[in-house]
C-alpha cells in the first residue's frame, strides 16, 4: 500500500505495537509517557483515533477484550510490519525542530527589566535541573542492569537509546540558563545603580 497516508504519529503506533505486542490506546499512552513523550511531542488524543484509521488501511489488527470492559486491542499485521521496517531504512532528513518557549521569551527579555529576564533564566534552570534528574535516575537504572517484563521493554529501550541524548541536552541546557542567570544578575544590580545615582541626581 501507499505510505502518503501515514504519518510520523502512525509509525510511532507500529513501532510500539511491533515491540510491546497488542495493545490499548490507554496502553500506548502509557508507554508513550514513559519514554517517546520526552522528545517527541504531540496530542495524544491521536493515540486514540490513529490505531482504527490504521486498522482501516490494514496495519493494524482490532480485536475487542472478550471480558471486563471490552477495551479495543490493537496489534501490528504483517503489512504493518512491512511498512515500518521500510520506514525506518529511509533515514530522516528534516532538521531538529526546537519549540522553546523559555528561548522565546528570552529572545525579547531585552525589552524587560534585568530582573525579569533573571526570574526567566532561574524558572528554566529550575526545570531543567528536574528533568535532569529524572534522566540521571533512569541512567542509575540502566548501569544497574534492571530488566522488566513484557509490556516494559519499550522503558529499557528509552534508556538505553535515547536517554543519552536526553542526558546531553538537559546537562547543556543548564549550563545554559545558569550562564543566563549570572548574567541577569549582574544586569539587576547594574540596572539597581544606575536608579540609585539617579535618584541622588535629582
Amino acid at each position: 500500500m501507499s505510505t502518503e497516508r501515514l504519518t510520523p504519529t502512525s509509525y510511532l503506533v507500529l513501532g510500539l505495537l511491533a515491540r510491546e505486542g497488542p495493545s490499548t490506546p490507554y496502553g500506548l499512552e502509557r508507554q508513550v509517557a514513559a519514554t517517546v513523550g520526552n522528545f517527541w511531542s504531540f496530542p495524544h488524543t491521536l493515540l486514540y483515533s490513529e490505531p482504527p484509521r490504521l486498522a482501516a488501511l490494514g496495519l493494524v489488527r482490532e480485536t475487542r477484550e472478550q471480558a471486563g470492559r471490552r477495551r479495543r486491542v490493537f496489534a501490528i499485521t504483517s503489512t504493518g510490519q512491512e511498512a515500518l521496517e521500510s520506514w525506518l531504512e529511509q533515514p530522516a532528513g528534516v532538521p531538529t525542530q526546537l519549540r522553546d518557549l523559555g528561548l522565546l521569551q528570552l529572545f525579547f527579555s531585552d525589552l524587560a527589566p534585568a530582573a525579569a529576564r533573571l526570574r526567566l533564566a532561574e524558572h528554566q534552570l529550575a526545570i531543567h535541573l528536574g528533568k535532569l534528574s529524572t534522566y540521571e535516575g533512569d541512567a542509575r537504572l540502566e548501569r544497574s542492569g534492571s530488566t522488566l517484563g513484557r509490556g516494559l521493554r519499550t522503558v529499557e529501550h528509552w534508556r538505553g537509546a535515547t536517554l543519552p541524548m536526553g542526558l546531553l541536552y538537559e546537562r547543556a541546557a543548564v549550563e545554559f540558563w545558569t550562564a543566563v542567570a549570572k548574567r541577569a544578575s549582574r544586569s539587576k544590580v547594574s540596572d539597581a545603580a544606575v536608579g540609585s545615582d539617579a535618584v541622588r541626581t535629582a
